[in-house]
Parts: C-alpha cells; structure tokens; sequence
C-alpha cells in the first residue's frame, strides 16, 4: 500500500508528514504491529529482560497511549488505542496532553507493558509520530523497533469509534518530581522564572510546582497551538525570541530577584536555559551546569554518558570528578542501558535531553529545569555568572549547529568518511572519529557532520574555544558540502 516503506523507526520513533505519511490508516498499522510485538514469543529474547534484568510484562499487564499538542494528536491516539484493543491489549489513553517523561513514569511505576506517544518532539508543525517506551519507561532500544516494523501488516485494520479509557496522570507524576527536588530551598531562593513550554505539552508543569512553593513566575506559549507559533517547538536560540523579550522587560522590574528562562520542547523531554540578560545557554551549557551541579552538591558517583555531538566539558567535569565518561551515539536510546542497570548516573546529549539514574531512563525537560534552579538556590549565583565560573574550571567553549536540507545527506558523510579533509578554515585537521558520522578534531575544538535520522537534514555541528573560530569553520564546513565535494 502506499506509505507502507515509509513506516521506519529512526533515531527515536516514527515520524511523518501528516496526511501524507501520518494517516490514521498507518497510525492503526502501528497499533496492530505493537499489539503483535507485545503477543510475540521472540519479545522474551531481547536482551534487555536478560542482560539488563529488566522485567518482562505480557501484553495483559496492556499499554498507555499519550499525546502531544500537535494537529489531530488526540485523535490519532486514540485511534491507535483502538487497534491495540482489537488485539486484546488492555489500553488507557492519557485525558489531556502530556510530556513524554510524565508517561514514560507511568509505565515504569505502574508495571505496564509498554507506552506509546503520539508526539513528533521538536519536528516542524506538518509533523506527527510515535515513540514506543518499554517497561523500563525509556526510549525503545533497536531490538524492541525492529520487531514492531517486522510485524506491520500490509493493510489497515477496520476500526469503529468505540469509546477508550482515558486517566489523569499530571498529579501522580508531578507528586514524583517534588520528592526529587529541594522544593523548599527553590521557593526561599530570590528567583523569578520565565517559563516557555513553546506551546508543548508541558504546559502547565512546571508552573504548578512554582505556585505551590510561591515563586514568581510567567508562563508564556502556554496554550495549545498546533502550528506551534510558526516555528519549530525546539530549544534552540532562533526559537526563543518570546523568551528573551519577556526575560529582558521583566529584569528591569525584578529589583533584586535572579531571572531565570527555563525552556522544554514540543512533548516536554528537553530543556535549554536562558539567563537574566536573555542570553542563551544552549544545551551543552545547560548539561554543563546540570552535571556540575550534581557533582559539586548532590555527590554524584557513577559513569558520566555523553552523546557524540556532546560538549567536551562533560568529560572534563567527570575527569575532574574522578568519574569515568563514555561517549555514546546520537539518540537517548544509546543510553538507556546504563542508566536502567544502574551503571551509569547521568546521560546527556547536543539536542537538550539529559537523564538520571535517580529518576527514569528517560529524557526529562521538566525536572531538569527543577534542578537548574536547585543549582541556582544552592549557590546564589545566576547563570550568567555560573557559566563564567563553569568556563573558569574547565575553559570557554563555545557551539553553533546548522542545518542544511540536502537530500544527499548520507552520501555526503559516507564521501567524507572516506575522504576526510586535512583542514577546514586553515584548522588542521589533528583526528578523525567515526562513532557516529564523522568527527574533525582540531587543536582548539571540533566539527561534526551527521545526517539527521528523523528528517531530510545534514546537521553541522561544532564546538571551539571562541565564537569567531566556530563561525569561520561552519561556514567553510558548509561550502564544502554544497559544492567542494565530488560524489
């Protein structure tokens, strides 16, 4: 049938343009080939039930389906929820929108055998997607989606509208959160915190918890809005223009008060920051901080997972820790594992997502906002000044990252891979690592090229020791790859 080869789980889920490739006809293909996932005797062979002891659910302990604010989200969950009940998998959809953590707490905490969002994150508007979460409550590991695409069936079932089963979960989960934080020492900080959920589904979160310990606070793009504001619901600076408008009005008025821009994505599992004078702390920063933070005042011990287009900060914080640091692939599926077997203690990666073996093995925008703030009451400091003190410990790093729409783009880094240059913008070229696309390391930084798993995109990603040498090498970077390059 048409669209059946586009049914392709990426770096974390599926994701399509809707009504071209996100149809309630695929939608419901999905639902039947989980159902069947779930029923399958070969499921008791992943080795995450063996090597991780994890626990194996069958499919009566059944699912939950979540969803996003995206156009249509709420219905195609509960469409989906209606083929995973014709295959007598007991199903509950959550009531409203939710962030993806929230539901990934539910089926770690409530022993169900898997849960499905209905989210395509921080993809444009024209987008929607599923993302499959085992028991475990993380991100579904190569293993669990190569047995879901090998069972799609060719057609769509025939699905009624029966009701489905809808339950409230914002307050169980946000009852976890306040015993994961220092609730009391935020609410006696001198802060006032600016909350965007870009309109996302954790709307509504953060700014709860902020009420309750009497911080003052502004929510803004805290509504529904399926085209998301005319930009894609992501963290990064050119989508945070609101943020740094009502950031910088608001400083004038706050007297003695530390402004703090606390940001989360479309469906909630990411988080940037933004300080007082609406500079913008881009993702490597904010693991930074989160990661200094858990060292310096919750004695963090354990392995330190950082993705490969990850700051080298990370690696320094954990050396001067004493803490072992392994770089992982792009894709917080990469790093589940030591995170649900207790091996690892915090996992980060470039696109905002950074998990903790205290909470789930999961991305989690929400609480990692909790504990910036946590950091900034256990120190008094904004983070303007707690980077200027991050970059006195461990040296000025600086980052931008491009994206390129070039149909080409796993050609162009299998070319490079093959035919690495020997500079880039006059910086010789000192390594080359091939993890996950193709790494140049240079004396003062790097530059990584990797075509994206979920969109048509070549990302361009680079760190050095200032911004103008960042510059000067994307913008060589990307020359070579419109036109220096013989495929």
């Amino acid at each position: 049938m048409a669209g059946e080869d586009k049914i392709k789980f990426g770096t974390d889920g599926w994701r399509g343009v809707i009504a071209r490739d996100f149809t309630f006809a695929n939608v419901a293909r999905v639902g039947v080939a989980i159902a069947r996932y779930l029923a399958d005797p070969a499921r008791r062979e992943i080795p995450f039930y063996r090597d991780w002891g994890v626990e194996y659910r069958p499919a009566s302990a059944g699912a939950l389906v979540g969803y996003d604010t995206r156009f249509m989200s709420e219905k195609f969950a509960a469409h989906l929820a209606r083929a995973l009940m014709a295959n007598d998998v007991p199903v509950r959809v959550t009531a409203a929108p939710i962030p993806t953590p929230a539901l990934s707490w539910a089926v770690a905490n409530q022993s169900l055998a898997c849960g499905i969002m209905i989210t395509a994150s921080h993809n444009p508007p024209m987008y929607n997607g599923i993302k499959v979460k085992p028991e475990y409550g993380g991100s579904a590991t190569e293993d669990v989606t190569r047995l879901i695409e090998s069972r799609l069936p060719a057609q769509p079932p025939e699905l009624g509208e029966d009701p489905v089963e809808v339950v409230e979960l914002k307050e169980e989960y946000l009852s976890c959160l306040r015993k994961l934080v220092d609730l009391k020492a935020i609410g006696a900080a001198p802060v006032q915190v600016v909350v965007d959920a870009m309109y996302g589904s954790a709307q509504g979160y953060l700014p709860t918890l902020l009420r309750e310990i009497r911080v003052p606070h502004v929510a803004i793009r805290s509504r529904v809005d399926p085209l998301f504001g005319g930009k894609k619901p992501e963290p990064l600076e050119e989508n945070l223009v609101p943020l740094r408008a009502v950031i910088r009005a608001l400083r004038r008025r706050a007297r003695r008060r530390i402004v703090v821009g606390l940001v989360t994505d479309g469906d909630g599992d990411r988080a940037a920051s933004m300080d007082e004078e609406g500079n913008y702390l881009d993702t490597h920063r904010t693991a930074s901080l989160l990661l200094w933070h858990l060292i310096r005042h919750r004695g963090l011990k354990g392995k330190v997972l950082k993705s490969f287009a990850l700051t080298d900060m990370i690696k320094k914080l954990a050396d001067g820790a004493g803490l072992p640091c392994e770089e992982i692939k792009i894709g917080f599926k990469w790093a589940v594992r030591g995170l649900v077997t207790g091996e690892a203690a915090f996992a980060g990666e470039e696109s905002g997502g950074y998990g903790y073996s205290f909470h789930l093995p999961e991305r989690d925008g929400i609480l990692s906002g909790l504990l910036l703030l946590e950091l900034v009451a256990a120190t008094g400091r904004s983070l303007k000044e707690l980077v200027e003190d991050l970059f006195a410990e461990v040296g000025p790093h600086y980052y931008r990252r491009r994206d390129l729409a070039l149909p080409e783009r796993i050609e162009i880094v299998e070319y490079l891979k093959a035919h690495p240059p020997g500079e880039v913008a006059g910086l010789k070229v000192r390594d080359v690592e091939t993890l996950d696309g193709i790494k140049l390391r240079f004396r003062n930084g790097w530059l990584l090229f990797r075509a994206s798993g979920t969109e048509p995109i070549l990302r361009l990603y680079c760190e050095m020791d200032s911004l103008d040498s960042v510059n000067n090498v994307l913008e060589e970077a990307e020359r070579l790859v419109k036109g220096g390059l013989s495929l």
